[in-house]
């Protein structure tokens, strides 16, 4: 039967197709595959979280559904960790679907939000499936807001460019939402990888922050709990009943696993988190120590993300499938992040270790 639902409008994953280029494939022991396609951690969850899922796994009540808003406990928990209150706290099955429930909440068909350039695939593919027009910005060119703009994205840092704002930035950018009466969807996945432990803003010290902000954060990520799928969204609480009837319909509740684990990670793991930001650093050094003996031209990194400018002539998806097959490195193209991309590749190399780094980049140079 012929697909002719919303679906068929929207590209496909591109994390899927860069992985379509290699399947069915071996690789020598001498080149080994290297992926960094998909931002996941290189490391597993640390020992004693895994002890601890091991303990909750046998409790009968870790199989159950949990409600669509989140368990008070681990809503909790993280209404501590924003010092927000309990009401404006959602638990979500990872941060994807805590983009996907802002949106249900805040938009319509014909409607518009406005998305940073490179923006995050996930969200453009997002906001084509429900007939909302994304509308793109860079610094130097700001998009316009009109009465059909219902939100302003921010990531931060960036997805794919790994750029960080500062405080004065996302204050702006909350101000500009504030003042046309829109939201700002700040989107925080990868905030405890950032180089400094300072805050990232002040947003959630200011009263009226509800009022504007819509903040999303992923614990898959910082917890390395990729496939638990965990994630939060902190809103008005009149967005979250709205967005939990959305939830109702697609997962019932974010995994009770997941949120049991997480709740017990937010009170424990705050060393083990300090070290793998550490490591990560060291990564984004190593990296932009060795790009530089290739044509290529690192434009950004943080958190998970190398943003090269590579060195051929043609689009970025000629140039990273070369990659995939003749060097057996996996990356995403520029052109999956955009109009005008087409010069650039994504480098996930979160999902490499350290040791990787020079071989990752005498490919590169090959």
């Amino acid at each position: 039967m012929r697909a002719l639902g919303w679906a068929s409008q929207v590209n496909d994953p591109p994390v899927a197709a860069a992985k379509s280029w290699i399947a069915g494939r071996t690789f020598p022991s001498d080149r080994p595959l290297i992926d960094l396609s998909q931002a996941v951690p290189a490391y597993p969850p640390s020992a004693s979280l895994r002890a601890e899922l091991a303990r909750l796994v046998q409790r009968d009540d870790t199989a159950a559904y949990a409600p669509a808003i989140g368990l008070p406990h681990t809503r909790t928990a993280v209404a501590t960790r924003f010092g927000v209150e309990l009401d404006h706290t959602m638990i979500t099955a990872g941060c994807n679907q805590a983009f996907c429930l802002a949106i249900g909440a805040l938009c319509r068909p014909g409607d518009n939000v406005i998305l940073p350039l490179p923006y995050y695939f996930n969200h453009d593919m997002w906001l084509a499936a429900n007939g909302i027009e994304a509308r793109y910005e860079t610094d130097g060119s700001p998009a316009a807001v009109d009465g059909r703009t219902r939100a302003i994205v921010l990531v931060t840092p960036n997805n794919p460019t790994g750029r960080v704002a500062s405080p004065s930035e996302i204050a702006t950018q909350f101000e500009r939402a504030r003042d046309h009466n829109v939201a700002l969807i700040l989107d925080e996945t990868y905030a405890d990888f950032r180089a400094t432990t300072e805050p990232a803003h002040d947003l959630f010290e200011r009263p009226d922050w509800p009022t504007t902000l819509v903040h999303l954060f992923s614990f898959s990520k910082v917890f390395a709990l990729a496939g638990y799928r965990a994630g939060s969204l902190v809103a008005h609480p009149d967005l979250l009943r709205d967005a939990a009837k959305l939830a109702d319909c697609q997962t019932i509740g974010a995994p009770r696993i997941a949120q049991e684990i997480v709740a017990w990670a937010i009170a424990n793991l705050d060393d083990w988190v300090g070290e793998k930001r550490i490591e990560m650093l060291a990564k984004i050094e190593a990296f932009g120590a060795a790009i530089t003996r290739t044509q290529y031209e690192l434009e950004s990194a943080g958190a998970f993300f190398a943003w090269l400018r590579h060195p051929y002539d043609g689009a970025a998806h000629d140039v990273a499938r070369r990659l995939a097959d003749d060097m057996n490195l996996l990356c995403i193209p520029g052109e999956c992040f955009g109009p005008d991309q087409e010069g650039y590749l994504r480098l996930a190399f979160g999902n490499a270790s350290i040791d990787q780094i020079d071989d990752v980049v005498d490919r590169l140079a090959r």
